[in-house]
């Protein structure tokens, strides 16, 4: 351990070597440095991921009720914290925790393998993030977040293992990243239902950007599912998404309350993706009873431009809510080559508009309206 003095800070240098640990918890001012060939393993003992709070804004553990198992790298409260290195590697050996859920005999969530909450001020760049036991890198309640130039990898059936997740946390920049993983590449979130609604802590100003990678569950870049405490201001560009079961999605359900406004996805090419833009709803995933089913989500300000999609197998589907606000949805210079004569879009409630879109949108985002901030934006 290197300590700075009067600077207030310290560094932890990781040399070459392979290091097992369980969990561990880090501290304010605080460099750790993965020099090349590092590697942290997490270890395959279960009681060395301890069980913590579930999170007030999910009120239980994601997966299974009560607590969840912490994340392998964990921090809260904390501000002034850099994790980086020469491109050393952090392997949750998370083959473990898959077999757990595949059997169904997981009892508590499984823990993230980076998981930083109520903190402000954090780096995480330049190293390689391995086989996560769940999502991978997830800064939940956070501010000034720069997460850049990391490799994150899971086998793509390893399950629930999304790259970047920022939750209910402002001001975060995602760049230079690339990703494979059993589930979304980047999933913006913030909140569960009813426990989403009350916290009321959204998810604002995030940037994502030259990300790509590959997931074939899952999406590119994911809005949601867990949308409860508002999302807003998200700018996505130049995006490489490819063999993928969808390349933007947003995901809500009734129940979710909240809202998701003024989203820009500009400049996202994606080759074999599956279904290239989805709206999607219905999943019936609740945390518990508590939830209103009066609570929907209001969706408004969704700009989606410069899209490329080679070899798509379907068009895309934009399914709002019945009674809920899905409006203000611009898309411009869109084009899917490669898709049946038959294919053709699939909207249910949800109104906006288009240009310079092929093949031709649903009559719901053919509103007649030249002049408006879509044209003109």
């Amino acid at each position: 351990m290197q300590r700075f003095g009067d600077k207030g800070g310290s560094q932890l240098n990781i040399p070459k070597g392979r290091w097992l640990t369980g969990s561990f918890n880090l501290t304010s001012n605080f460099t750790v440095f993965l020099e090349q060939g590092a590697v942290i393993l997490g270890s395959q003992d279960i009681k060395e991921w301890p069980i913590i709070e579930p999170l007030p804004s999910y009120g239980r553990g994601r997966e299974r009720l009560g607590g969840r198992h912490i994340s392998l790298i964990h921090g809260n409260g904390l501000h002034n914290v850099i994790i980086t290195g020469q491109n050393g590697t952090v392997d949750g050996q998370g083959k473990m925790w898959w077999e757990l859920w595949w059997n169904r005999t997981l009892v508590h969530t499984r823990g993230h393998l980076l998981e930083l909450m109520n903190s402000e001020n954090i780096l995480i760049s330049n190293l390689t993030f391995l086989n996560s036991p769940f999502w991978t890198i997830h800064p939940v309640y956070c501010s000034n977040v720069v997460i850049k130039g990391m490799t994150i990898l899971a086998p793509l059936n390893a399950p629930n293992t999304d790259g970047i997740d920022p939750d209910s946390s402002s001001n975060v920049c995602i760049e230079d990243c690339y990703i494979e993983s059993g589930d979304d590449l980047v999933a913006v979130k913030s909140g569960w239902d009813q426990y989403g609604i009350t916290m009321a802590r959204p998810s604002t100003n995030i940037i994502v950007r030259r990300v790509s990678g590959t997931t074939p569950t899952c999406s590119g870049i994911g809005i949601g599912s867990e949308m409860s405490g508002g999302i807003s201001n998200i700018k996505v560009e130049n995006l490489h998404i490819r063999d993928s079961a969808a390349g933007v999605r947003i995901k809500s359900d009734n129940g979710r309350g909240g809202y998701i406004a003024n989203v820009s996805i500009n400049n996202i090419r994606m080759e074999r993706v599956k279904i290239p833009i989805r709206f999607s709803r219905g999943s019936n995933d609740h945390p518990d009873e508590g939830w209103d089913p009066k609570a929907v989500p209001k969706v408004k300000g969704i700009y989606v431009s410069h899209i490329v999609s080679v070899n798509s197998t379907k068009a895309p589907v934009l399914q709002g809510i019945e009674n809920a606000t899905f409006e203000g949805i611009c898309l411009k210079n869109v084009t899917l080559v490669g898709l049946s004569p038959s294919a053709t879009w699939k909207c249910e409630y949800v109104s906006g508009f288009s240009r310079g879109v092929f093949p031709v949108p649903c009559p719901q985002l053919q509103q007649n309206d030249t002049a408006s901030w879509c044209s003109s934006s």
